[in-house]
């Protein structure tokens, strides 16, 4: 069923437990996985290109973070797991209800294998098909090509640059944002289908 507001705890735990894709496993993140997902984000590398997570990111930053979005009807993330691994984060934010907005990391050592357009895809997927908004907004740092080409990838429309406040740079910075409508993620859909069927 279509939701045209943003997710309550209660429309949360309805959320299919598991996204699957052909090398990912995208799940709710738990108090379980706090290690694993502070030991990831712990790299200057990832805060500087993601605009709230602290660096240093300890255990407690986690362990604040599983509460809260249990807690907070403003955002839907997923675990990104590769063969029971965690490799990152991805997930859906309603900071403002009228805009929702895709983000995702992963693990430096996960960079430039295809997993974060692999995991943007399916959460995009779930959103179109069970929220009622027309259109998904992202944004990447305008020194980080590689997040750029995750959205172009996954069809996002450039719409202009951006002042956004990073925490661990402690400033803000240019951001080019992205806008990705129902209408142009179906298209890609049904060409890839009809891609795949003539082969």
């Amino acid at each position: 069923m279509l939701q045209d507001i943003s997710p309550s705890p209660a429309q949360r735990e309805a959320c299919p437990c598991v996204l699957e894709t052909e090398r990912l496993s995208l799940r709710s993140p738990t108090l379980a996985d706090v290690k694993a997902i502070a030991r990831l984000a712990n790299d200057r590398r990832i805060a500087e290109n993601t605009r709230r997570l602290p660096f240093p990111y300890l255990q407690e930053h986690a362990v604040a973070f599983v509460r809260a979005v249990a807690a907070d009807g403003g955002e839907l993330p997923f675990l990104i797991e590769q063969n029971l691994t965690p490799i990152g984060m991805v997930g859906l934010s309603w900071h403002q209800v009228d805009a929702p907005e895709l983000g995702y990391w992963l693990g430096f050592d996960y960079w430039g294998q295809g997993f974060g357009t692999e995991a943007a895809r399916a959460v995009i997927d779930y959103f179109f098909e069970e929220f009622d908004h027309e259109t998904l907004f992202a944004g990447a740092r305008v020194a980080n090509p590689m997040s750029r080409n995750v959205l172009e990838k996954c069809g996002f429309q450039w719409t202009g640059v951006e002042l956004h406040r990073f925490e661990a740079l402690g400033s803000s910075t240019p951001v080019d944002a992205f806008r990705l409508s129902r209408s142009v993620w179906s298209s890609l859909k049904n060409w890839a289908s009809s891609t795949k069927r003539t082969r």
